[in-house]
């Protein structure tokens, strides 16, 4: 990796170190201040930046936290290209490109853990875009005007064989060579089976609107059935209360006529005791 060291680079290093929510302002700012300096064209430099998508971005961080594990990456891609070259003697270049294998994987799942920490999604087109970006590295190596790493503004794929053999020849590459991610195009469907797919969506929705008319219809009965018995319930409980506030009514009643007896039978037995 070349060193990066100007006021500049030092600049752009540390906005690329920043996080990803934060990068537009923290690339404005820098813009700004640098016009202010009076640094019009660094200022336009920095302006003209994209923001990274996230597996990019996640990518630069691989590089700024551990910058020698992207190094080694890039130290094995040459050695890879060079045993397909001929040019490293007696090289097994099977357990070459297992070995990248192992690492770009590795890399891959310290990358989803970046993603995850900062809030975003380590999900499986992410992690794929991830290990693209980590090939075309690894395949371009340190060639000059390309993307590097620690500074991506673009998910990046591997090249294509036009460009591998230039870079096997040890050509120099134009950036505009340089293809940024384009995730594969779905197959396009065939129109019989699409019709047959929409048709068969039509069956299932009108099958599952059936049965909730069927299911709403049902439920409604048992609201009414519930609703009459309640009703009678409460009828049934208000002419029991009626019943039972007429039977207290009766016992009063039947208590006073009791009381009233003993008190005659008393009255009767204190006559009777008197007369003899």
């Amino acid at each position: 990796m070349a060193k990066r060291g100007s006021d500049i680079n030092a600049d752009l290093d540390a906005l690329f170190q920043g996080s990803l929510a934060e990068f537009t302002a923290a690339r404005n700012a820098l813009a700004k201040r640098l016009k202010g300096e009076g640094r019009a064209l660094d200022a336009e430099r920095v302006k003209a930046l994209a923001k990274p998508p996230a597996p990019a971005w996640a990518v630069n961080q691989l590089y700024w936290h551990d910058p020698k594990s992207i190094e080694r990456l890039l130290t094995l891609g040459e050695r890879v290209r060079k045993a397909q070259t001929g040019q490293l003697k007696n090289a097994d270049l099977r357990a070459l490109l297992d070995e990248k294998k192992q690492m770009t994987a590795a890399l891959v799942t310290k990358a989803a853990a970046i993603l995850e920490k900062a809030g975003h999604a380590a999900s499986l087109d992410a992690t794929r875009r991830v290990s693209a970006t980590l090939e075309a590295l690894a395949a371009w190596g340190d060639t000059g005007g390309l993307p590097q790493a620690g500074r991506l503004t673009a998910d990046l794929d591997p090249p294509g064989f036009d460009t591998l053999v230039a870079l096997m020849g040890g050509k120099n590459l134009q950036a505009s060579k340089v293809l940024s991610f384009r995730p594969p195009k779905p197959a396009a469907e065939d129109p019989a089976a699409a019709r047959a797919r929409l048709r068969q969506t039509v069956q299932a929705a009108e099958k599952a609107l059936r049965d909730a008319r069927r299911d709403a219809e049902r439920a409604e009965a048992a609201q009414a059935k519930a609703d009459a018995r309640a009703e009678e319930l409460e009828a049934r409980y208000t002419e029991a209360k009626e019943e039972a506030r007429l039977a207290a009514s009766e016992a009063r009643k039947t208590a006073q006529i009791v009381a009233e007896a003993e008190r005659a039978v008393g009255k009767a037995k204190a006559a009777l005791e008197a007369s003899e």
